[in-house]
């Protein structure tokens, strides 16, 4: 049985392995930057032991390498690894958009809606901090209604890892408003409830996305 010590351990290890996270896919961490158990443990005023378990859960994940007398080294997620989630994005959110034309309410398309209006209002305003999290927003929406727990899981992965490319995606001339309009043909698609129609669109989508990137990073 566990005791409340190590639960609370668990419960930090959790928090720093969370923040860390954040800070190396939102960039505020960059490539090859060392990160040192005692500086991360004075910034989050946590002990060195569960900065040292997060540490070795971002190592897992590929995110930074554990170096002998340097602590951990920052690799992020390099244009290459950008390339290949969306090609697999590409694959398979068109799924869970057509999951979600044969499964949702139409309450629940009402919120998706919500959400694509609210995108459009702060792109007529230049708020693209609202604006980035509204088109997010959108595809989180979705991947929670496609009622598919595996689904649900990679697809939000894959959706956090490339959340500071998408970003600079939106901000490049005409290509919010281009996936605003994406967006609402792969919802009246769901409406009509024709999931092949919704596959298709989301999945032009993703690539439309892609090929914006392309020019932005030089992927190939």
């Amino acid at each position: 049985m566990a005791t409340k010590e190590t639960g609370r351990s668990v419960n930090l290890t959790d928090f720093v392995y969370q923040e860390l996270r954040t800070r190396i896919l939102s960039g505020n961490y960059k490539e090859g930057e060392a990160l040192t158990e005692l500086g991360i443990a004075g910034e989050l005023d946590v002990s060195r032991t569960p900065v040292r378990e997060a540490l070795r859960q971002l190592e897992q994940e590929e995110l930074v390498e554990l170096r002998p007398n340097r602590g951990a080294v920052v690799k992020g997620i390099s244009l290459n690894d950008i390339r290949d989630i969306y090609e697999i994005r590409s694959l398979i959110e068109g799924l869970a958009a057509a999951r979600v034309a044969e499964q949702a309410t139409t309450e629940e398309m009402n919120q998706l809606e919500e959400t694509l209006d609210l995108t459009q209002f702060y792109l007529d305003r230049k708020d693209y901090e609202k604006l980035e999290s509204m088109d997010g927003r959108f595809h989180q929406q979705l991947y929670e209604l496609c009622r598919s727990r595996m689904l649900r899981r990679i697809l939000k992965d894959l959706h956090n890892y490339v959340g500071q490319s998408r970003g600079a995606s939106l901000k490049t001339e005409g290509r919010a408003q281009a996936s605003i309009e994406e967006h609402r043909r792969v919802l009246e698609a769901m409406r009509a409830r024709d999931p092949e129609q919704a596959k298709a669109r989301m999945t032009e989508h993703v690539l439309n996305t892609r090929a914006n990137l392309s020019k932005i990073y030089r992927i190939q």
